[in-house]
């Protein structure tokens, strides 16, 4: 049998191949870079909101728990957006007569309008999200908060921020590297929503203070049963 012997025109092609497969290469390339840069990530995302809610003050200095406005964030997947009616359980409008509905803080300011508005149509405040996961990863809040992890290991020092933006890259990798080495993360479960709580004392140094969570972090996960999966099926199901 005679052997096939390709065309001599298609020696042509060999050039090109080599050129789109350089070119894919850098294209693969700049992808990778691409979907790990902190900007495709949202990093340091700080969108404005309608109403100029201050976690500093709310939390920091008022000392207010995380769970009196997200409420469900140990009891469901997700973390809820605060009900209208939880703002005007403290700022409500004033009524005709000239006093509040139900409470005085700062009734009259017009950064509050768009809460007294929602209140009185009933519509939702458009408040801007700022953490979003892609929609085939699957992420349970109250997985993580009933076992220890704190909203500081997500979302940062929330306490501190006037203006909340994305504090971590929260990124397969990094979601992955918590689910293999949980210990530095993990911490009582009444100091969960304590943003500034750490596992040493105040006069500690950093050395220290980690040295002392890493052994409080291996005694919870040993004494709770935790034992994070790392495989796709925890995340991508």
């Amino acid at each position: 049998m005679q052997r096939f012997l390709f065309p001599r025109w298609t020696n042509k092609f060999l050039a090109l191949l080599g050129v789109l497969g350089a070119a894919g290469g850098a294209y693969a390339g700049a992808l990778f870079l691409g979907v790990t840069s902190p900007v495709t990530l949202n990093t340091g995302y700080r969108p404005e909101q309608p109403v100029p809610f201050s976690h500093a003050l709310h939390s920091g200095e008022l000392k207010m728990d995380c769970r009196y406005c997200h409420n469900s964030v140990d009891k469901s997947a997700h973390s809820s957006v605060p009900a209208t009616q939880t703002c005007i359980n403290c700022h409500s409008p004033k009524t005709s007569a000239g006093a509040p509905t139900l409470s005085a803080v700062h009734s009259d300011s017009l950064k509050l309008k768009p809460v007294h508005e929602s209140w009185r149509t009933g519509e939702s405040v458009h408040w801007v999200r700022i953490h979003r996961l892609p929609d085939f990863v699957y992420f349970n809040h109250s997985a993580h908060v009933n076992r220890g992890v704190s909203c500081v290991t997500c979302h940062g020092r929330v306490d501190q921020m006037s203006i909340v933006h994305q504090d971590k890259d929260q990124s397969m990798a990094w979601c992955i590297d918590c689910h293999r080495n949980p210990e530095p993360h993990l911490r009582p479960l009444d100091q969960i929503t304590n943003l500034a709580w750490h596992a040493g004392d105040d006069d500690d140094s950093d050395a220290e203070i980690k040295a002392k969570q890493l052994e409080l972090g291996k005694k919870l996960k040993k004494d709770n049963n935790i034992n994070p999966q790392a495989n796709c099926a925890v995340c991508h199901r």
